[in-house]
């Protein structure tokens, strides 16, 4: 964990907490392959599955991106280490990828 999000989770307690949904979020998607040949799914909710686990966890990430950006106090923390809030969330344009 990079200096800049330890300081933001150590002082702002909303950003710890989306920044842990948005990981559970991530990791429940990363384990997908497995969990969807194991399922006893099938049809429609089968088939929907792929799409609402990335979906969930994009959601997550944008409400993470979005509280770094509007919350005074992530604010203030990224202004002393310099950065954009957005970078201290561990934005860049692109939502991380499975795998």
């Amino acid at each position: 964990m990079s200096k800049q999000l330890s300081v933001n989770t150590s002082i702002c307690s909303e950003y710890q907490r989306l920044l842990e949904e948005s990981q559970r979020a991530l990791e429940i998607w990363n384990e997908q392959p497995a969990e969807v040949c194991q399922s006893p799914l099938s049809g429609k909710e089968a088939g929907d599955e792929p799409l609402r686990l990335p979906a969930k966890y994009a959601r997550a990430y944008t409400v993470l991106q979005d509280h770094a950006h509007n919350c005074s106090l992530c604010q203030f923390v990224a202004g002393i280490g310099g950065r954009d809030p957005e970078i201290s969330a561990g934005w860049n344009g692109d939502l991380p990828l499975m795998g």
